[in-house]
């Protein structure tokens, strides 16, 4: 998608408005950044809408070859595995996982048996293992509490990852909700030149938060003109006491946000970066709500870190009065994905008949409405 699309270049708008001047990758995903892949494994039975995605920075093995990463927590509502070491020796040493709330023990159990089997040494002549695992909570469409995910499905999660990156309701995102409205995964990369070279920034999002009334898409504001609409078609006007209690519901949701960059960074630089994605998450009206897990976690491809090196060679890195490029590839990028799990999404039905309806089926004149917003 190049960098000049609008809400009026794409009639039906089958994909969402481009966000800002940079342009995104050929595909449009996270994969965009050389060596990452993404594997799905989805859940979609009954009052079982769940599932597992796992992120590979790169093909070789992350324990022997670590990647340099950092993660910021925007607010802390969650229960993910393995940040404190990861704040302390800025490096990942097994993909990165998402899945929901309660399936988290079990996929770390995975990472961990799948690290050991590949290096018997892990725990024994070497240290033990960092598993990550992120989460957010799918209880509204999943029966969290069947505690249905186990280690198959991380395994067949890694199995799976390739270039060919799905968004929606897919792996960690089949039961997650968005705006009041399907959620899940989401994708977008740019492209940003920085010192005179080129560099890729990639974002996923699992995308679980918001209130309807709170979304806004390219700086417009469709949630609260969706929110008006559902209003007036309703029993009571918008400006009645039940609706503005309705309007007022805290948000209780999170999202993580995942970015990967082609660019030389370390990993104090890439804690900066992760940073940039609540400006992205911001844009699209959150406000990081007391019952939130935000959090966003940035690594780069262009070095790894050897586990048994005495010594580490880094190339050289992208001076930090120059990173501005990346920061607002990383924001824009991040919007983007967030807009991508909207338009991607199919609608949803779990546990107790809930259902969540994909944007595109809640708002069937989408493309109309928007030009009209503008």
């Amino acid at each position: 998608m190049s960098a000049t699309t609008s809400l009026h270049s794409s009639p039906d708008l089958r994909s969402p408005p481009h966000v800002g001047e940079l342009p995104g990758g050929p595909l449009g995903t996270i994969a965009d950044v050389h060596g990452v892949t993404v594997g799905h494994c989805t859940l979609a039975d009954g009052v079982l809408q769940t599932g597992v995605t796992v992120i590979r920075p790169h093909a070789g093995d992350p324990f022997l070859d670590k990647v340099p990463a950092a993660a910021s927590v925007i607010n802390g509502f969650g229960k993910s595995v393995g940040l404190v070491q990861l704040d302390e020796l800025g490096t990942l040493e097994t993909p990165i996982a998402l899945t929901n709330t309660f399936g988290v023990a079990a996929v770390a159990q995975a990472q961990i048996r799948a690290a050991c089997a590949a290096n018997p040494r892990i725990g024994r002549e070497w240290p033990t293992v960092n598993p990550l695992v992120f989460e957010c909570n799918d209880g509204y469409l999943n029966d969290i509490q069947a505690l249905a995910i186990g280690e198959r499905h991380f395994n067949d999660a890694y199995a799976a990852a390739s270039t060919n990156v799905a968004s929606g309701s897919v792996g960690a995102g089949r039961g997650m909700s968005c705006f009041d409205l399907k959620g899940g995964i989401g994708n977008a990369s740019r492209v940003a030149y920085v010192a005179g070279r080129e560099y890729t920034v990639g974002a996923l999002v699992l995308a679980n938060f918001g209130r309807l009334p709170m979304l806004i898409v390219d700086g417009h504001l469709l949630g609260r003109v969706l929110a008006e609409r559902a209003g007036k078609a309703g029993a009571e006007p918008v400006a009645t006491a039940p609706d503005v209690a309705e309007r007022t519901k805290p948000e209780q949701g999170s999202i993580i946000m995942i970015v990967a960059t082609d660019a030389p960074l370390d990993a104090r630089q890439l804690k900066r970066l992760s940073l940039r994605a609540a400006a992205g998450l911001a844009r699209t009206g959150s406000v990081y709500g007391h019952g939130s897990g935000d959090i966003a976690l940035a690594f780069s491809t262009a070095y790894t870190v050897p586990h048994l090196a005495r010594y580490v060679a880094l190339p050289p890195l992208v001076a930090d009065q120059y990173m501005d490029p990346l920061f607002r590839a990383c924001a824009d990028s991040v919007e983007q994905a967030i807009l991508d799990a909207l338009w991607s999404a199919q609608s949803v039905t779990g546990r107790d008949g809930h259902r969540r309806l994909s944007l595109r089926e809640s708002v069937p004149d989408l493309a109309q409405l928007l030009k009209h917003t503008c």
